[in-house]
């Protein structure tokens, strides 16, 4: 726990280690929450706002699209292949 204080102007010195933690330099904006018993720092625009569209296509690998059934099929057989795994190296 990282402790600072409120200046007289309201200003509050965020320690090194957050910053650094937080990839946060000279300039940042922030966004202040009040949360009620506290109040929560979070970066501006953090990243660029994009639709789902945009989203979904950096999604694309030119397989036809699984349903649900298919995807639950996989998975059950990814989990059964780790667990396979883990007891052979046992």
């Amino acid at each position: 726990m990282e402790v600072t204080r409120l200046s007289k102007k309201g200003k509050v010195i965020i320690p090194k280690a957050l910053r650094i933690a937080r990839n946060w330099e000279a300039g940042q904006e922030l966004i202040a929450i009040d949360v009620g018993d506290g109040i929560l720092l979070k970066p501006k625009n953090p990243l660029p706002e994009t639709t789902l569209s945009q989203v979904t296509e950096c999604l694309k690998t030119g397989e036809k699209s699984k349903n649900l059934d298919e995807l639950e099929d996989e998975i059950c057989r990814g989990s059964m292949e780790q667990c396979d795994d883990r007891s052979r190296s046992k």
